[in-house]
């Protein structure tokens, strides 16, 4: 099969080496002393707010299983070894079998305190699977509990390189929280123009269709491992942040070549883990979807 089949590459990549700088800000007096604690001590994805304290990243592994992805490499930071320490030396992984795993280290650069950005993250995971070469592959945050729908659409998309396009409305957000997220632009074939962080409400009006429906980036992406590889090392700094953002390098590949990445539309929430004041939120999501056990969850739309 060609590269822009999707049934040779069920690969994903979960990025999971962020140091969750606003999770560990924004104390939740609310939450039990345990949550609080590991809120304020693990990555989000590790956080114990599932069924019998299971961490966030279990049930996006579990969606990624159903949706009927097989190699899965997860980008873990320097000196974060809880992921790997859970799911190989505890056995957790072999919960999600066929799922075969692997772990890439997102190092910390000389005179920096935190790692280089999603773009690098993604740089160094692809450096070590060179198997994927000629292939495509999905990538996402472990912060975000995309549903397995979601992660189908893009497992099958047949362009080389593709995005899901969220309806701004479909999400169950606060105004305030929804008015910070990314929105994108298309042409009127749906390829991806351009990827507007917090956006102006001018710049929002801009982004809409001929329905007036605007189109959100909740960073899930498929890429092609050729195409995408040289721009992750070539996009530059992001301005304030002083890091290498996945979204910019999607950027600068659209700028270079137009109509190298789909849109593809799609209504619905996605279950999002950034500030203690989620948990709550995050944990009575879990309790009715997965009301009956871990092992039988049911299908989540």
């Amino acid at each position: 099969m060609t590269e822009s089949g999707s049934a040779s590459s069920p690969n994903i990549v979960v990025l999971a080496g962020g140091l969750s700088s606003r999770m560990k800000k924004n104390i939740d007096p609310s939450l039990s002393a345990p949550l609080r604690s590991e809120a304020s001590a693990k990555s989000k994805s590790m956080i114990g707010v599932g069924s019998h304290s299971r961490p966030f990243l279990d049930y996006l592994l579990w969606n990624i299983r159903e949706a009927g992805y097989r190699d899965v490499v997860i980008v873990v930071r320097e000196r974060g070894s809880a992921v790997r320490r859970y799911y190989e030396e505890e056995k957790h992984a072999g919960e999600f079998l066929p799922l075969r795993f692997s772990y890439v280290v997102q190092p910390i650069p000389p005179n920096r305190s935190k790692p280089l950005g999603t773009a690098d993250a993604l740089g160094h995971a692809l450096a070590a699977t060179d198997r994927w070469r000629g292939q495509k592959f999905t990538v996402c945050n472990s912060d975000n509990l995309y549903s397995v729908p979601s992660l189908k659409l893009l497992l099958h998309d047949m362009h080389p390189n593709a995005m899901i396009d969220y309806d701004r409305n479909g999400l169950r957000f606060s105004a305030d929280r929804i008015a910070q997220f990314s929105v994108i632009q298309k042409d009127p074939e749906g390829y991806l123009t351009n990827i507007i962080e917090k956006p102006t409400q001018a710049q929002v009006k801009m982004a809409s269709d001929h329905l007036g429906r605007i189109g959100v980036s909740m960073n899930i992406f498929r890429f092609s491992f050729d195409e995408i590889l040289p721009y992750l090392s070539a996009v530059p700094l992001h301005p304030v942040r002083n890091e290498k953002e996945l979204p910019l390098a999607v950027k600068l590949m659209v700028e270079q070549k137009p109509k190298s990445v789909y849109t593809i539309p799609l209504s619905e929430h996605v279950i999002d883990l950034t500030t203690q004041s989620d948990i709550p939120e995050v944990q009575k999501y879990l309790r009715n979807a997965y009301p009956h056990s871990f092992s039988s969850p049911q299908k989540i739309r």
